[in-house]
Formats: structure tokens, sequence, C-alpha cells
């Protein structure tokens, strides 16, 4: 991950909650105050965002002192001991709001993606979209990785992706993969096909990969026998964790699942000072 970009994220989330700093602990609690503290999960899951934890209480005092007991991508159980922390009570309470935001919600992430692949063949990986919480993306993929996931395409600029309103822009799936082949270099193209027609046209394009939208694991078996590993097959809409296992043994390299992300239930985590 950049570090700096994650750091900004931080200092913007830190700004948000304290613009003008923290009236109640600025006010009751003494400067030179010190107190321990101890992370412990509340529930069974994937741990992901220890380090931006960490990193919260750094960039507010770096002589607070956190040992980490735990690594980003672990499985922890409710009451276990993740992180201890000694340092200044100002900065201890300044910041468990803001890191325990981002860690609750990473880990719910990675916690919720586990369970997808989980459930998934072997053959088949689980892949997230752009359904992520806007200016956290790099925190939401970085989860995703951490619970076992594949990332997609990170942002628009990353690879073509044409689907139904590029289609009926260009005319037709042939016409918009041409375009989308002479316009641009060194970068992959997906084509997004929602019946058999569809499919035999971007087969017979030259494009890289076929989105199979919102098709039934029937549909999808026969696209997968029609393709015959002449592109590769990504699966994609409706994609519950109960539908996982059949359509992930239709034969499809990839299907991607929005509720990785744009769903995300945290995971319990808390901050107990002792």
């Amino acid at each position: 991950m950049n570090n700096l970009t994650i750091d900004n994220i931080i200092i913007n989330a830190l700004k948000e909650d304290m613009p003008t700093g923290d009236i109640t602990v600025d006010n009751l609690i003494p400067d030179d105050e010190i107190s321990d503290a101890k992370l412990i999960a509340k529930d069974n899951g994937i741990i992901s965002g220890i380090e931006v934890f960490k990193r919260v209480f750094e960039l507010i005092d770096n002589t607070v002192e956190i040992n980490l007991l735990v690594k980003d991508g672990q499985k922890v159980s409710n009451k276990e001991l993740l992180a201890t922390l000694h340092g200044k009570t100002q900065t201890l309470l300044k910041g468990e709001r803001t890191a325990l935001n981002i860690l609750q919600r990473m880990s719910g992430i990675a916690t919720e993606t586990n369970k997808y692949v989980s459930v998934c063949e072997k053959t088949c990986k689980i892949l997230d979209t752009r359904k992520t919480m806007p200016n956290l993306r790099i925190l939401d993929k970085k989860a995703v990785k951490d619970g076992g996931g594949t990332n997609h395409r990170y942002c628009l600029s990353d690879m073509v992706m044409i689907k139904d309103n590029h289609i009926d822009a260009c005319g037709s799936i042939t016409n918009a993969v041409k375009l989308a082949k002479e316009r641009t270099s060194g970068v992959k193209i997906e084509v997004e096909v929602e019946t058999i027609e569809q499919f035999r046209e971007a087969l017979n394009t030259d494009c890289d990969i076929i989105m199979l939208d919102n098709m039934s694991d029937e549909l999808m078996r026969e696209c997968v026998l029609i393709n015959n590993h002449k592109k590769k097959l990504e699966g994609s809409g409706n994609m519950t964790l109960e539908r996982i296992p059949s359509a992930s043994k239709t034969g499809v390299d990839y299907i991607s699942v929005g509720a990785l992300t744009h769903s995300v239930k945290a995971l319990d985590i808390s901050l107990k000072f002792h």
C-alpha cells in the first residue's frame, strides 16, 4: 500500500473528528497522564488494518508504544488479545474512535471475503468491485486481499470495461471492442454480456475477459462450454454467499461480489483501558 495515501486518509479522518481539538479530553485529562489499554476481539473473524490502527496513534503522538500481537489476514477468536497500548491518555482517547472505525471496517470486509472464498471452488477466484467507500478504496481493497480475495480493477483508469451503456453508445459489442483496441495499448479489455447471443459476439472480438452478468448457473455453464478456454470468464450479479458454491462449479474463472465492500458489517473489536 501507498503509505503516504494511508497517512492522508488518517490525517483527514482525525481532522474530521477533532477539527479544533477534543474539547472533552483537552479540558479533563492532564497532559502528563499515562494509560495502558488492550485491543480485544469481540467476535471471530479475520483481522485487516492492524498496522493502520497503529499508525493512527503514531500520527497523533509518536511516543505511544503499541505492541501488535496479530497480523493482517490472521484469524482471530472472540476475546482474543490483539494488541497492547501504552502512552499519554490524551493520545489514546483522541485516536480511539478513528483507529477502531478503520480496523473494524477493514476486518469486517476481510471476514466477509473469507466466507466467500471458503465456499468457492479452488479453480475460481473471488473478485471485489468498485463499490467501495469513496476515498477509502485503498483500504477496502487491501481488506479483500487480507480475506483471501482478489482485487479486480482498482479504478476506471486501469482497464477497459465495456458495459451495456457503452455498447449502446458504440452501436455493438464488436465496434466497442474494436475502438478500445485501436485507442488503447497495454490494457486488458473486458466486455459485459447478458445473453448467449451477446456472448458469442464478444467471443469473436479481441477482448480479454467476458463478464457473464446476471446469468443463471445453467447459462454460465453453457457459456463455459462454448468458450472452451478461449477467454477468461467472470460471473457477476446476484452472487450471494449461498449461491457461490454452485456458481463456482460452472467453470468460470472469476466471480465478482459487490457485497464484499458495499454492505460491510464491522467486526466487533474494542479498546479497553486498564
